[in-house]
């Protein structure tokens, strides 16, 4: 059974920084893409970045500069590092693998 967890959102003030994990279990992590993707309240969830099996990665533009994606594959972790927080990336941050979500970590950015 696969299963993904977030953690590492909270609430940060603008211009501030946040690295956010997902823990994975149940698969050949290092096999697959890692997807970071958020929801913000009343908007479709949309793309934030992902790290392709092969290390190569790609962002929204929106937070591309600002947001690094990672991933340790020995210990089945990937991160997102976001620095120079805006109040527009206040969302539910959720990260996806092989069609598998995570339960999502809230990040707040206040102005």
């Amino acid at each position: 059974q696969v299963q993904l967890v977030e953690s590492g959102g909270g609430l940060v003030q603008a211009g501030g920084s946040l690295r956010l994990s997902c823990a994975a279990s149940g698969l050949t992590f290092s096999n697959y893409d890692a997807n970071w993707y958020r929801q913000a309240p009343g908007k479709e969830r949309e793309f934030v970045a992902v790290i392709q099996w092969n290390g190569k990665t790609d962002y929204t533009e929106s937070v591309k500069g600002r947001f690094t994606i990672s991933r340790d594959s020995p210990k089945k972790v990937v991160y997102l590092q976001m620095n120079s927080l805006k109040p527009e990336d206040t969302a539910t941050y959720y990260c996806t693998v092989r069609g598998n979500w995570g339960q999502g970590t809230q990040v707040t950015v206040s102005s």
